[in-house]
């Protein structure tokens, strides 16, 4: 069996290691002796990699680089939930091909193309490693847009929250509902919650 190559970064495909010359046969044989783990279907991490904070959006950011972490995935990311989803919700533009993966387990919402980039970030899921995700702004905007499916509580929990961070925008978040169709509910939950 091959050493474990030291070239190959801490989470990797095997697309990516076949790049680097090594055989399945090798791949697999890391795998059953523990010096590498399985995150996904095709996707690796050394077992001597430094711990990352959400290897579940690592794999999933691996098997579909356009996705974009959002809704309670996302406000759970930027402290503006306490909620943590069954599923790793993300989000991918209406005409593209939807993901398939069966673990760890996704929710894939369909956002329009013309405001799919729109509050585009990422973050560190593990050292060096980032992970698209929508700003904290963005990420309120849609659980007031998904207000009804994903629970209205969660939504002005999160608006709430996020108004008391600092640097927090009141008005990038109305700029932000009126491009994506939410104006009217979002004005109305940001009277109340300002008043309070």
């Amino acid at each position: 069996m091959r050493e474990l190559d030291e070239t190959l970064p801490s989470t990797f495909t095997s697309e990516g290691s076949k790049a680097h010359g090594v055989h399945p046969r090798d791949l697999y044989a890391w795998r059953d002796s523990g010096q590498i783990i399985e995150l996904s279907r095709g996707v690796f991490r050394r077992t001597d990699a430094p711990p990352a904070s959400y290897p579940d959006m690592i794999a999933v950011a691996h098997r579909s680089p356009r996705a974009v972490v959002c809704c309670i995935s996302a406000a759970a990311i930027h402290d503006l939930t306490d909620e943590m989803p069954a599923a790793t919700q993300i989000a991918v533009p209406t005409k593209s091909h939807t993901p398939v993966i069966a673990y760890p387990p996704v929710k894939v919402f369909r956002f329009g193309e013309a405001s799919f980039e729109l509050g585009l970030t990422s973050f560190e899921a593990g050292p060096g490693e980032p992970v698209r995700v929508y700003d904290g702004a963005r990420t309120v905007v849609d659980l007031m847009r998904f207000r009804k499916r994903l629970g209205e509580q969660i939504a002005h929990s999160a608006l709430h929250r996020y108004l008391r961070t600092s640097g927090s925008r009141a008005a990038l978040l109305l700029d932000y509902a009126e491009v994506l169709g939410v104006f009217g509910p979002m004005r109305a939950a940001l009277d109340v919650a300002t008043a309070q």
